[in-house]
């Protein structure tokens, strides 16, 4: 735990100040690793929004860039494989008024942790999900994942995967997720403005980050020559177009892909918590006295 954002240095003119976020634990991912400049993004999106380390908590799972919250100057927790969501739900029902910040790999999300996303999108859940994606489980030498090409040679797939890759944009519009929008480590403004969207909404936002691993899939050459930005002739609250979007083959359209408006998971809890206590369901007296 660390400043107090009411007491932190003013950031220096025309910058931010992204120190009372940093820890004094040096991150340990290879040099050039897309994962740095997600870091990096989340910093700046503190800094802009002034949120206080105290009231921030940043949840992961296993992984490389599940090493994230040791770098921030937040409360954080590093859980199982696969298991971000089911705590980041806790912790966001325990006290809703935490800033709540999901990270994690395409391994951890798509893999062991693909089975919460849906369940996580209809209950809205009001947590910003972070998935730095390099279709590859870094952490074991470079193993496929689950968004990782059939072309793709490794020392475990000599021959090319045998699974066909999945494609995270359109399971996240097919599953309703409120907010839904791909970013590239390699454009750190773009994706520092998405971040922040993402933190805004209020309900479950999933950002897929493209976060190439340059020891065992370095794709920042093929990956950079294909982005390209979401125009504003896009409606994000059109979920037709936001499919045919996530379905595009020739390029990968990068920024906010689908958007749309419900109550968060803590808004209907608050809700039912009121509608309860009028019929006295929150009287624990009213209760006892129906077993006497």
């Amino acid at each position: 735990m660390g400043t107090d954002a009411e007491t932190m240095p003013k950031p220096p003119q025309g910058g931010l100040n992204i120190a009372p976020y940093k820890t004094d634990v040096d991150p340990i991912w290879c040099p050039g690793c897309g994962d740095f400049g997600v870091l990096t993004c989340i910093y700046r999106m503190l800094a802009t929004k002034q949120i206080r380390p105290e009231e921030t908590v940043v949840v992961s799972g296993i992984g490389c860039s599940s090493r994230l919250p040791a770098y921030v100057n937040a409360y954080g927790f590093h859980t199982v494989h696969g298991r971000v969501l089911p705590v980041a739900t806790g912790v966001k029902t325990a006290n809703p008024k935490l800033e709540v910040i999901a990270v994690g790999g395409d391994g951890d999300a798509y893999s062991i942790g693909a089975g919460h996303i849906p369940h996580a999108a209809r209950r809205n859940i009001d947590v910003c999900y972070i998935v730095m994606d390099n279709e590859v489980y870094g952490l074991t030498k470079g193993q496929g994942s689950a968004t990782a090409p059939v072309e793709m040679v490794k020392g475990t797939t000599p021959f090319g995967q045998l699974d066909d890759p999945l494609n995270p944009i359109a399971v996240a519009v097919a599953y309703d997720i409120s907010f839904v929008a791909r970013g590239y480590s390699g454009k750190p403004k773009e994706l520092t403005d998405l971040i922040i969207q993402g933190v805004e909404h209020k309900g479950f936002a999933l950002i897929e980050v493209l976060s190439p691993c340059t020891t065992f899939h370095d794709i920042y050459k093929p990956t950079s020559q294909r982005i390209r930005f979401v125009d504003s002739s896009h409606d994000p609250f059109d979920r037709i177009a936001a499919m045919k979007l996530a379905f595009e083959k020739e390029t990968i359209p990068l920024g906010v892909i689908y958007k749309s408006q419900r109550s968060s998971f803590d808004e209907r809890i608050e809700e039912t918590k009121k509608r309860a206590q009028i019929k006295g369901a929150g009287d624990l007296n009213k209760v006892l006295d129906v077993f006497q």
